[in-house]
């Protein structure tokens, strides 16, 4: 009844556009949200509307259709009373009872016809120009690919490679076909180096980047259970990321071997890297603090000495094959540990900050068990008075749902935080099942107002407490 009600509501037309542009316009995933929203005064929640041209023109179309229709309707209530045709009547009262629903699931039939005479055609004309231009780049291009990482994978890459380099790569997390067509359109043509994240998300996407881009070399950069909903399963997700070594060769390829989901795929002419070391480099005396990773590394006489303020065991490997890669390329020693040391969190990525004498550390783009795994694995390395971890759980995880849930629980039993912070939906319970499995003995707490439980963190920890905030969920989610 509360959803019922809420379609009449003013603010219900805003929420529509919001659903659809919080889903970048996909129709499939703006479905799924509309059947599972409980109240349509609380889809907002966490953000509003972007006021952007599209999102304004869908505002007043949808404005005047639901107006258009309330209008006609009334409008035959009033001529099928006044000439006692009762036919008339229903109809007009059709109309108006039925217009939240009627162009909430009609704005679909706009899309699609939208997608199908105008986007899909003008995008794949940009996707065929971007592929020639990557075919007649002389420089050496890197698909950066996997269920995880990526995008910290190209940020240090970026980072340490330019002190030495002249690098390109893409933007953020832009990692599909049309962000790739719109980097390509930027490049000057005399990059030494172009990195390429490719994000995946329908079987064949992954391949269909490489052939469209083009790269030389490609560096997989783990396999978890991320992506599920569009993927009948975990092997299928790692079959398509592993497809790029197809087109660069398995000797041009670098697997993290720290990531127990490759260990099918990784075969013996591929490049193996982990917290070990990497192309030859051994590591060694790593140091973990809360302000960050620091370590050494040896071929022959050769050493490396890698600072860098990024926190957590879990990125020895990536910092070790970077460096290793980077010495490969021909930089210094001093050019190679100058750019480590500018190596740093990214923003919501095992990010530090210091609050009110706690430190909280803010790793909410995670979306992964392994990233989960690595960020527990943190949290109980750090000395603290209290340990407290924060988590809704993860998304996207399909079939694998219920299993990842309560490994998750039963990876947190193992850290045993003083106290575990849960937010109540669907995830809660499987991950309570993996705490109670593990036999957890500290307290947990479950939050129903997410946003509000954030935005009051400074009144929950103390001086001395290190809390872990990992992953969040947004609007469609919830």
């Amino acid at each position: 009844m509360r959803k019922l009600v809420s379609m009449y509501t003013p603010r219900y037309v805003v929420a529509i556009v919001y659903m659809l542009q919080s889903t970048e316009y996909e129709v499939r995933p703006y479905l799924a949200w509309l059947r599972r929203v409980q109240d349509f005064t609380k889809v907002m929640y966490r953000r509003e509307l972007h006021k952007t041209r599209p999102a304004m023109l869908l505002l007043v179309g949808l404005s005047l259709g639901m107006s258009l229709q309330v209008v006609l309707g009334v409008a035959l209530i009033w001529v099928g009373y006044d000439s006692d045709r009762v036919v008339l009547t229903v109809i007009g009262t059709l109309a108006v009872a039925t217009y939240p629903f009627v162009w909430a699931y009609g704005v679909v039939i706009l899309l699609v016809i939208g997608r199908a005479l105008v986007i899909n055609p003008k995008q794949k004309r940009r996707i065929a120009r971007s592929g020639r231009i990557f075919a007649d780049h002389k420089g050496r291009k890197i698909a950066v690919a996997g269920s995880y990482g990526k995008t910290s994978m190209k940020e240090l890459l970026v980072t340490v490679l330019s002190e030495g380099k002249h690098v390109a790569a893409t933007p953020a997390n832009k990692n599909v076909a049309l962000s790739h067509a719109q980097f390509a359109e930027k490049l000057t043509g005399d990059e030494d180096i172009v990195i390429l994240e490719y994000g995946e998300g329908r079987p064949g996407d992954v391949g269909h980047f490489a052939e469209v881009t083009k790269p030389n070399e490609a560096i997989i950069t783990g396999i978890a259970p991320a992506h599920l909903d569009h993927y009948p399963s975990l092997e299928a997700a790692a079959t398509d990321i592993f497809s790029v070594s197809t087109y660069v060769g398995d000797e041009h390829t670098y697997v993290n071997a720290n990531s127990e989901g490759v260990a099918s795929f990784l075969k013996s002419g591929m490049h193996a890297y982990s917290e070990k070391g990497a192309l030859g480099w051994n590591v060694s005396a790593v140091e973990i603090s809360i302000h960050g990773t620091s370590f050494r590394m040896h071929k022959g006489s050769q050493e490396l000495v890698i600072e860098s303020h990024l926190l957590g065991r879990h990125h020895v490997g990536p910092l070790a094959f970077v460096a290793a890669y980077a010495n490969k390329q021909g930089l210094t020693k001093e050019q190679i540990e100058a750019g480590t040391k500018k190596t740093k969190p990214f923003e919501h990525r095992m990010e530090a900050r210091n609050l009110h004498g706690a430190w909280l550390l803010d790793d909410t783009y995670n979306g992964n068990i392994d990233g989960m795994k690595a960020g527990l694995a943190l949290l109980e390395e750090l000395p603290a008075k209290r340990k407290i971890y924060v988590t809704p759980g993860l998304v996207d995880q399909g079939i694998e749902t219920a299993r990842v849930h309560s490994e998750l629980g039963q990876a947190i039993a193992r850290t045993k935080p003083d106290l575990v912070v849960l937010m109540d939906n669907s995830a809660t319970t499987q991950i309570q099942q993996g705490l109670e499995h593990a036999g957890y003995e500290g307290k947990v707490q479950i939050e129903d107002r997410p946003l509000e439980f954030y935005n009051n963190l400074e009144h929950f920890v103390a001086a001395g407490d290190v809390i872990m905030l990992q992953n969040d969920w947004t609007d469609n989610y919830n």
